[in-house]
């Protein structure tokens, strides 16, 4: 085939424009050869053939601020928009999914019945627990048995 073919699927591949990929020098032949996607994909994966990074547009002032924040500037209690929650760097999602996992492996090795799974569950829902080890705390204090290898293990899942 022709190189306009191996450009354009590379695009669609990388998800670029065709005006974006470039074809390294002695790649010209293997790259005109090219006649089936999993032919591109070898190109892309041997290195051959790849698309240039994006380019991010930023103005002068833009830049100006972003260094001026990177110094600690800027960030004083008149420039906040959300509430300190809604600034923190843990996300809501990162931490109930991890927390979800806890529960789900306490109730695998049958450490948990089903009835305290679902009261847990919603526990974890609306957020009562701030980490995986205040959670297991409370599950700890409700009577359940966890040895401290368990518990460890846990922590870290």
């Amino acid at each position: 085939m022709s190189i306009k073919f191996t450009k354009r699927v590379t695009g669609v591949l990388l998800k670029r424009g065709v005006s974006s990929i470039r074809i390294k020098s002695d790649a010209f032949a293997d790259a005109s050869k090219a006649i089936t996607r999993d032919d591109v994909r070898a190109l892309i994966k041997d290195g051959k053939v790849y698309a240039l990074q994006p380019k991010r547009n930023i103005s002068a002032r833009g830049k100006l601020l972003n260094i001026k924040r990177s110094k600690g500037r800027r960030r004083g209690i008149g420039s906040r928009k959300g509430t300190r929650k809604a600034r923190q760097g843990i996300e809501y999602k990162k931490l109930v999914r991890a927390q979800r996992r806890v529960i789900k492996s306490l109730k695998a090795d049958k450490l948990i019945t089903n009835d305290a799974f679902k009261r847990f569950y919603a526990l974890v829902k609306g957020g009562t627990f701030a980490s995986k080890v205040t959670l297991l705390n409370y599950i700890r204090s409700t009577g359940v048995q966890i040895d401290d290898e368990k518990f460890n293990k846990l922590r870290h899942i």
